[in-house]
């Protein structure tokens, strides 16, 4: 068989697992399953104990970007089952950082996380997790996504709700100068959100990593160098 890079790198064997189409599965499902047993960052999730093979997409865009940094304040929007905040506490391990993971599911725990149930559309909900920031965020992230129904362009519609909704959370919670990284899905209306973001923004980046399946049309925005201000009331922190 002819080799192939994992995601550690390393040669390793091309993998061919196949599954049979039980009684009560699907064919969708059976190719689902199928899929999931022979791609390689399922396969190194487990072996490297991350919850998600989502984890390796942080990696890969902190590796490019930089985003991660001693000393701060993190916030994963829609975190469940964990895997970006379990990057982001390896990555900040030994330093004076908060990590603050919030979804709607019960999720975690994840250590040096704080794990909490929330839904961030409800009201008040970034002075809530302000609170458990203990002050505002210097990186919002947001790795959310629908229950996508195979028609283009409700899903479109559907992701850019939700990067909306995490972006209303950024504005309210970040510090000047912080960032921001959000998933999206290609084409629909995603230029527009691009120019509210450059125009907050020192610096906007759109990036599609290496662990994002090919046949996906996710896409990962990245802000940095937020140019909004606190409010007199939140202070400095």
């Amino acid at each position: 068989m002819r080799g192939t890079k994992g995601p550690s790198g390393r040669g390793s064997r091309e993998l061919t697992e196949k599954v049979r189409t039980a009684r009560r599965r699907t064919i969708s499902s059976t190719r689902w399953l199928q899929r999931q047993l022979n791609d390689p960052y399922v396969v190194a999730a487990k072996r490297d104990g991350y919850m998600s093979r989502a984890a390796y997409k942080l990696i890969q865009l902190d590796d490019r970007f930089k985003l991660l940094k001693r000393n701060m304040r993190v916030l994963d929007l829609g975190a469940a089952p964990g895997g970006w905040s379990q990057v982001a506490a390896q990555r900040l391990a030994g330093s004076h950082s908060t990590i603050v993971a919030v979804d709607i599911l019960p999720f975690g725990p994840i250590p040096g996380v704080e794990c909490q149930i929330l839904d961030v559309e409800t009201p008040d909900s970034e002075t809530i997790m302000k609170g458990w920031l203990g002050g505002p965020a210097d990186l919002v992230l947001s790795d959310m996504a629908p229950s996508t129904t195979g028609h283009q362009s409700t899903d479109q519609i559907r992701i850019l709700a939700l990067a909306e909704v995490a972006y209303e959370v950024a504005q309210a919670t970040l510090a000047p100068g912080g960032g921001f990284v959000v998933k999206l899905f290609q084409g629909g209306a995603v230029g527009e959100l691009l120019a509210v973001l450059k125009k907050d923004f020192t610096l906007v980046r759109h990036a599609k990593p290496e662990a994002s399946r090919k046949d996906s049309s996710e896409l990962y925005l990245v802000a940095q160098g937020y140019r909004g201000t606190l409010r007199e009331d939140e202070g400095t922190c």
